[in-house]
């Protein structure tokens, strides 16, 4: 079918207004990545908006030699990893309950996830309740507030009712228990949308800095988040001195570019991470909410 000029017209301005949204979405990212691969006195002249113009690994060796900003990366990948694991599994169990309409606790347990969606007790009493557990300053704190989704529950419900029940029953008949039913059949067929709730989990649990910020006053508990931030609002000067120090004077580094470079690494993996799981993201919205 041969396009009319004005279509032709029409999808080319539409082709250039799009990658200009789209190089306004990016730029912030190539900046930042230019500054930090670039040598942090030259960096300070300015003129760098695109590509680096002293290349430089420097920035980066600091951060992956200094022991603070190890210890709270592995904090931040421990986190996402027994988070996202923890989670996507007790949702899921929590799920199928609600799927067995012979449940008798199946009505109220919906409305009793339902109620948190619209009502909270605010900030001060889960902090008090976090105090009776026993749980401030705990790297727990970052986990078990977290592992019951009303939302993810929901849309995982939505759409294990959708799967024959014909399977079950097949199951039943052969002998198979409810526990073999769950992660031998339901479980790995789930897979499209436990990945999409996997990926919100990893990606909320990455990017949190809330949790660490008022609940953990623990250095050594911190997220690459929370050192990130804690780098952000300190006194830059006072930063300088201390990799100065840190560091003997054999490599140069500023704030600015010690700034920039764990934005990048902060950031980087949950962007490399995406693109993978982004087919199961789509499946599983799609099945979990319009289906149902």
């Amino acid at each position: 079918m041969q396009r009319s000029r004005g279509e032709k017209v029409f999808n080319a301005v539409n082709m250039l207004l799009m990658l200009a949204f789209s190089f306004l979405c990016l730029y912030p990212f190539i900046y930042i990545l230019a500054i930090s691969l670039n040598d942090a006195m030259d960096a300070q002249k300015g003129g760098i908006y695109l590509w680096p113009r002293m290349f430089t690994w420097n920035n980066y060796s600091i951060i992956f030699n200094d022991q603070d900003i190890f210890l709270a990366y592995t904090v931040t990948i421990a986190r996402v990893l027994v988070g996202v694991v923890t989670q996507v599994l007790l949702v899921a169990m929590f799920a199928y309950v609600l799927t067995k309409k012979t449940f008798p606790l199946r009505k109220f347990l919906n409305w009793w996830i339902v109620i948190p969606m619209f009502l909270s007790g605010g900030l001060i009493p889960f902090y008090i309740t976090l105090q009776q557990l026993h749980l401030l300053n705990s790297f727990w704190t970052y986990i078990i507030p977290g592992l019951y989704g009303a939302f993810n529950i929901m849309l995982v419900r939505t759409f294990m009712t959708e799967l024959p029940e014909a399977l079950e029953e097949s199951a039943k008949i052969d002998g198979a228990s409810d526990f073999r039913i769950f992660f031998s059949i339901i479980f790995p067929l789930s897979k499209p949308v436990l990945a999409t709730i996997a990926l919100f989990v990893g990606v909320g649990h990455w990017n949190d800095w809330f949790t660490g910020f008022t609940f953990i006053s623990n250095t050594k508990l911190w997220t690459a988040q929370n050192l990130l931030l804690f780098l952000i609002q300190s006194n830059e000067a006072s930063n300088l001195a201390v990799l100065s120090k840190m560091h003997k004077g054999t490599v140069t580094v500023t704030a600015e570019s010690i700034k920039m470079a764990m934005l990048i690494v902060t950031t980087a993996p949950i962007l490399c991470i995406y693109p993978f799981l982004q087919k199961y993201f789509v499946k599983g919205i799609m099945l979990g909410s319009l289906k149902g």
